[in-house]
């Protein structure tokens, strides 16, 4: 297919300067995109904090602000001159398309959708409808129109997007399987399970926090668990540890330390109660080699494709046994297969889809003129 266009333009609600997995999203595919010879912009709340993991353009605006959002907290750019200021970067720019992700996270590419001035293409991350989206209902689906591509990241995110009206194709969160077998595997002499992620009520920190207290309680050889992330849960986590030196918090950590720890752990721990569209540290994890155990929830399960272990979230004695399960099952053939499975998400393979979908998102702009 002839390309028709040259300069995409990639719009985060959520500022990248935090981590999250929208935002990983946002800069995996910013650098696969750059390797197709295209002009790559990437806008995002700031303010900047250092350079990004991308050779995109990065244009910062606004100032993020933490505002609860389906049960987690979204640094979102909250000011009208912010939503202005998207505009106007992106016309100077002459972007052939804007690729929205969240398209109606408040509220930096409002703008950019009402003004519609370049091809629109919108994905769909979060899952569950939410008091805000039946609030908002009305008002978006007008916006809703304007929308020329839209595509969702798993069947629970399409569900969102369908109450908009809209008829999404279900792709995937795609990354990069290569720099999660970067570095050298790290082995310890006690078993050491991982958590990465927000410290927040909706991640579930807390079961295996006390699967592992449980566990070393009684068994001979006991777990370590290391920690990866910071929250509004931290200081309570903390304390729910009771000082256990089995028990690490390293708070918030670069991507490559993030990579390092998959590489090392034993297995890998997702006990989200809830609100998961799509489980990408389930598949980083397999990507890296690692043995993983996450909760029974859907946008788990679809990820997993039965090559993880699941537990009933909120249930120790289920996550004890799990873990345990998980422990012993780390034998070549269980992994490959994980990693195999793993590999269905790249994101090279999904760039190449979505080149084609940025082709239509233009010839369907076109044909409004």
């Amino acid at each position: 297919m002839t390309r028709t266009f040259r300069r995409v333009a990639l719009l985060s609600p959520y500022s990248l300067y935090v981590p999250g997995g929208v935002q990983e999203q946002v800069l995996s595919m910013s650098r696969a995109l750059a390797h197709h010879d295209l002009e790559v912009t990437v806008l995002t709340p700031g303010p900047a904090r250092g350079a990004l993991d991308t050779p995109a353009e990065v244009v910062a605006l606004g100032r993020a602000r933490s505002v609860p959002a389906n049960g987690s907290r979204a640094p979102l750019a909250l000011r009208a001159r912010d939503q202005r200021d998207a505009l106007e970067a992106l016309t100077r720019r002459s972007v052939d398309v804007v690729h929205l992700h969240e398209p109606f996270a408040p509220r930096l590419g409002w703008g950019v959708v009402e003004a519609h001035r370049s091809a629109l293409l919108a994905t769909f991350h979060r899952s569950g409808v939410g008091l805000d989206v039946r609030l908002a209902g009305p008002w978006l689906r007008r916006r809703a129109r304007q929308l020329d591509v839209v595509t969702a990241v798993s069947r629970s995110a399409a569900e969102l997007a369908e109450h908009y009206g809209l008829h999404p194709e279900v792709l995937y969160n795609g990354f990069d399987l290569e720099r999660f077998t970067e570095f050298a595997r790290v082995r310890h002499e006690q078993s050491t399970l991982v958590f990465v992620g927000r410290l927040e009520a909706r991640k579930g920190v807390d079961t295996v926090i006390d699967a592992v207290l449980e566990h070393n309680r009684v068994a001979r050889a006991g777990w370590r668990l290391v920690v990866l992330g910071d929250g509004p849960e931290g200081s309570s986590l903390r304390r729910r540890a009771k000082g256990s030196p089995d028990i690490e918090f390293l708070g918030r950590v670069d991507d490559e330390t993030k990579r390092r720890w998959w590489r090392s752990a034993d297995v890998a721990l997702a006990p989200s109660r809830y609100g998961e569209s799509f489980g990408l540290v389930i598949l980083e994890a397999m990507a890296a080699g690692t043995r993983i155990v996450a909760s029974d929830i859907p946008g788990y399960r679809e990820a997993a494709g039965g090559h993880a272990v699941l537990a009933r979230p909120d249930d120790v004695a289920a996550w004890i046994t799990a873990i345990s399960h998980a422990l012993a099952t780390r034998d070549s053939q269980t992994l490959d297969a994980a990693r195999r499975h793993a590999q269905g998400w790249s994101m090279n393979g999904l760039v190449e889809r979505y080149l084609e979908l940025y082709d239509v998102a233009i010839r369907r702009r076109a044909a409004l003129r």
